[in-house]
């Protein structure tokens, strides 16, 4: 059985290994996250656009500075001209080739960046997603915008915007004619993000803007549910074999032990022996005989035997290599196996009584003592060895 248990902890470690490694692949990705500066970053791609209040008669102007695309940098003027003057700098996704093409970002539901600007500023963050229903695919004013706004400073300004809590604005669903109250979008179909001015942007003055480290986050629930069944089989999987292994090692280690102690025991066959040594005989007979009695110790045998003390040991120490007690209780345990072994049936209570033992509970700790288990673990084992010969 050591050897068994060395293997089953061997087994346990390289489980714990093996899940810990797997917990850490899960864990790292279910927070997916793609930095998109340089364009590229995980696996999407884009270039930068700009858009004025050209179109509504506006004179604002907007300029991107390039610098390999690390950063979105762009100088702006933003004019009375118009009642509403606008200008932004736009991301576009796009795909390998450079067409335009919305992208699915519904893993991701934050973005982050760094945002400097010269003046201080407020500026706003959208993105287009393309809806079948209403949008017209390349007319950016059909497709539903949602907006938050984000402060920035020439110190830079961390941001993190959640992208599931945007708002798309009343303007836009006057224009579309829609329903105030169809208020959802997807994040299935982006077309760009959009950092634009806002009404608190600086009018008739030179603005630099830089947005930088845009990164998205988001969290992936199923690598924790694939890690939560993988768990869970895995360690069934090694609850069922190690105690089918640990029944089939225990079975076969009560096997070897009954195979070892009966012939060491054998108390019918030594009472059969034409044993020389009279004396030595009726010792062997007298305790193959009395065995069962609770009430048998070394007092008795030397009363019913006529032989002393030492003549007792003398003959189960050449005999059997034992003292008396270590043979007593050999025999009473040896016996009370093969009754728990071909009778099923029998309870351990009438096997304990039936072999000499009238505390039960001590029958029960020797019996562990000798076979490493309990005795109704052992009946339990045997019966399953037999049926297992009898099926094959």
């Amino acid at each position: 059985m050591q050897n068994f248990y060395k293997k089953a902890l061997y087994a346990l470690l390289l489980l714990l290994l093996a899940d810990a490694l797997i917990a850490c692949l899960c864990v790292y990705q279910s927070y997916p996250s793609a930095a998109l500066m340089p364009p590229g970053g995980g696996g999407l791609y884009w270039r930068p656009v700009t858009k004025t209040d050209a179109p509504e008669g506006g004179t604002s102007t907007i300029r991107v500075i390039e610098t390999a695309q690390r950063s979105l940098r762009f100088d702006f003027r933003l004019t009375r001209a118009t009642t509403y003057p606008f200008v932004s700098a736009d991301m576009l996704f796009e795909d390998g080739e450079g067409n335009a093409v919305p992208v699915d970002l519904s893993r991701f539901d934050t973005i982050t960046f760094t945002a400097k600007c010269n003046p201080m500023n407020a500026l706003i963050f959208a993105l287009p997603t393309f809806d079948a229903t209403i949008s017209k695919a390349g007319d950016y004013l059909t497709y539903p915008s949602p907006l938050t706004f984000f402060s920035c400073n020439e110190k830079g300004t961390p941001v993190s915007l959640d992208l599931t809590r945007l708002t798309i604005p009343q303007w836009w669903y006057d224009r579309m004619h829609l329903d105030l109250s169809h208020q959802s979008y997807q994040l299935n179909q982006v077309a760009k993000f959009v950092f634009g001015v806002s009404q608190q942007t600086p009018r008739d003055r030179d603005s630099r803007v830089e947005i930088s480290g845009v990164t998205l986050h988001g969290r992936d629930y199923r690598y924790l549910v694939a890690l939560a069944i993988i768990l869970v089989s895995s360690w069934c999987a090694f609850a069922f074999w190690f105690f089918r292994a640990h029944s089939r090692e225990l079975s076969a280690s009560l096997d070897t032990k009954l195979r070892k102690d009966l012939p060491l025991v054998a108390y019918r066959q030594l009472t059969l022996e034409p044993f020389k040594d009279k004396e030595k005989a009726a010792v062997l007979r007298f305790i193959a005989t009395n065995y069962t009695n609770p009430d048998l110790d070394l007092d008795s045998v030397v009363a019913g035997t006529g032989a002393n003390r030492n003549k007792v040991n003398e003959v189960l120490k050449g005999e059997l290599g034992m003292t008396f007690t270590a043979y007593l209780k050999k025999l009473r345990l040896t016996e009370s196996a093969r009754l728990l072994t071909e009778a099923p049936a029998v309870t351990v209570a009438e096997v304990a009584y039936s072999v000499g033992y009238a505390n039960v509970s001590y029958f029960n700790k020797l019996f562990k003592e000798e076979y490493g288990c309990t005795p109704k673990v052992f009946k339990t084992v045997a019966s399953t060895a037999q049926q297992e010969q009898h099926d094959s």
